[in-house]
């Protein structure tokens, strides 16, 4: 239904107005009486095989909202109602911002991506909070924190502790953001010296907390292999949790839509299809060269259960969807889930016929 009829009609408007207003009515139909139950009954689709024990937490299911949806921690409960088995909120800054001019973002609908140069765009880190003390208890919420626009780098390592210490009671992980390709100068900070010394950082004062939160890192999709071999070091010398691979890319090759249409949106980062290849790769790459020593989320590029499955044979632990979720719809989370169950059913079998 979401393809046939809703996404026709949403898709004739501006891709960020759109964005607001379907926040808006997700956030009033949900306040419909019962409403609650029949997404959930046509949406959750839920199996002890899908549970993953990770960083220490239980997750449902292995598929997220990735960040970047729900900036401000708005529709926790209702996205959860889909679907997801955790919620990635932000990028949150310590200070609210405007983020980037518009228009900011676009939709290549013959590709069925998404180009977007939002610039952390959101309402602060306090702002969130507000919205995370109502969150329920049972969904599980990581905090995806950035810098202030206006904080040059030799500053950011103090924004990213006052998100940390502000969030540190309202999620459930971490999520260390320095690839968004939408802040001037935010990539470098993944160059291995100023990485380090952010993740120590961090990692010091979760220690003094009496009891540590999980800490990832999210990548760019744009390093090259010597880069990847400096982000495996450094994650394996500051011991955090694991890593999100990846974030959007500035690459523009192999797309179909018209050149022209491409060069007039101009400069952001590109999510949705043409990302997947790319996303998988990274994450093969650094599985193996980290011999599996920290779980990986893929995101980037999954708009369907084979997409995922890719993903997590290719060496990740869960997954992230956002540009599919937008083409697809909340049907997509459901048809993953029933997938993983179906092949995890077979490799039961084939391994109870193997052993007569």
């Amino acid at each position: 239904m979401y393809k046939q009829f809703v996404r026709p009609v949403l898709f004739r408007f501006d891709a960020e107005k759109v964005h607001h207003t379907t926040f808006k009515m997700i956030k009033w139909a949900f306040k419909i009486p019962g409403l609650s139950h029949l997404m959930r009954k046509r949406y959750m689709y839920e199996h002890p095989t899908l549970e993953k024990e990770l960083f220490g937490l239980t997750f449902k299911n292995p598929i997220g909202l990735a960040a970047g949806f729900d900036k401000n921690a708005v529709l926790i409960q209702e996205m959860a109602n889909f679907g997801f088995g955790f919620i990635e909120i932000g990028t949150l800054t310590p200070k609210a911002q405007e983020g980037n001019p518009k228009p900011r973002l676009f939709r290549l609908k013959k590709d069925q991506a998404i180009i977007n140069r939002m610039g952390f765009n959101n309402d602060g880190v306090s702002t969130a909070i507000g919205h995370l003390k109502k969150r329920p208890a049972n969904i599980l919420v990581g905090g995806n924190i950035g810098k202030n626009k206006v904080t040059s780098n030799e500053e950011a390592i103090n924004d990213y502790e006052k998100c940390f210490d502000a969030l540190f009671d309202y999620v459930d992980y971490f999520v260390v953001n320095v690839s968004s390709p939408n802040t001037p100068n935010l990539r470098a900070l993944q160059d291995k010296e100023p990485l380090t010394k952010l993740l120590v950082t961090l990692q010091n004062k979760n220690k003094q907390k009496p009891q540590t939160k999980p800490i990832l890192l999210k990548i760019a999709p744009d390093l090259s292999n010597e880069q990847l071999d400096e982000v495996v070091e450094v994650l394996l010398d500051t011991k955090i949790d694991g890593l999100i691979a990846t974030n959007t890319t500035i690459d523009r090759g192999g797309l179909q839509a018209d050149k022209t249409e491409i060069e007039t949106i101009g400069a952001g980062g590109l999510s949705g299809k043409p990302l997947k290849d790319r996303s998988t790769e990274v994450i093969r790459y650094i599985h193996q060269k980290s011999n599996g020593a920290f779980p990986i989320i893929g995101v980037g590029g999954i708009a369907s259960a084979a997409d995922a499955i890719e993903k997590l044979e290719a060496g990740a632990s869960l997954v992230q969807v956002y540009s599919g979720f937008i083409y697809e719809g909340p049907a997509l989370i459901k048809n993953i889930k029933k997938a993983l169950i179906k092949m995890q059913s077979n490799k039961g079998t084939q391994k109870l016929v193997s052993s007569k």
